[in-house]
């Protein structure tokens, strides 16, 4: 099996530098280049194809969201990881809208650090544990929220249209529920 491809894009070169340190110690990822802004980091994308990227979120010029949703356009097959120095909701929300594959902390231990490499080149996203709360409270507020149609009717407007279903007319649901016909003809209209 051939080593993953890793670019870095990160702004300030000493980090780049210490990035790519890390990633030498980590078995199967060769560092096919390091790139110190975003619009230099979507040409090397075509040029060298890598198979994850490493991206600083805050950069001059083309920041790295801007630069990642050009990757994702431009290219199938590789994947973004966003670093941040935040754990931010809002930049969790973007990062996940535009494609990235991973947000990672810039303050992460080198095991995450790999962690989230490994996880992100299956195929699957890694969010750092700081923001994974974010993703999962979101779910949890649209999980509360009907999903179909059917889920937000009443307990007594399923009850009617199940009888409407089962070919039931107007009087024999008010006979068989015990309701006045207005009632369930007032139910009929509302559904």
């Amino acid at each position: 099996m051939s080593d993953l491809r890793v670019m870095i894009v990160e702004d300030h070169a000493l980090v780049r530098a210490g990035m790519r340190a890390l990633l030498q110690k980590i078995s199967g990822i060769e560092v096919v280049a390091d790139i110190g802004d975003g619009a230099e980091a979507v040409k090397a994308v075509q040029r060298d194809a890598p198979d994850l990227v490493l991206m600083d979120i805050a950069m001059p010029g083309l920041n790295g969201m801007d630069a990642t949703a050009r990757i994702m356009k431009e290219s199938s097959t590789t994947r973004v990881i966003l670093l941040s120095m935040y754990a931010n909701e809002e930049y969790l929300r973007q990062a996940l809208q535009i494609g990235a594959s991973g947000y990672l902390l810039k303050g992460a231990e080198l095991s995450e650090l790999e962690l989230a490499i490994r996880t992100v080149s299956r195929g699957d996203t890694y969010l750092t544990p700081a923001v994974a709360k974010y993703a999962v409270d979101a779910y949890r507020t649209r999980s509360g929220e009907p999903s179909s149609p059917v889920a937000r009717l009443s307990g007594r407007q399923r009850e009617i249209l199940q009888l409407i279903a089962e070919g039931c007319t107007t009087k024999d649901i008010a006979q068989r529920l015990n309701l006045s016909v207005k009632t369930v003809e007032k139910h009929r209209a509302n559904l």
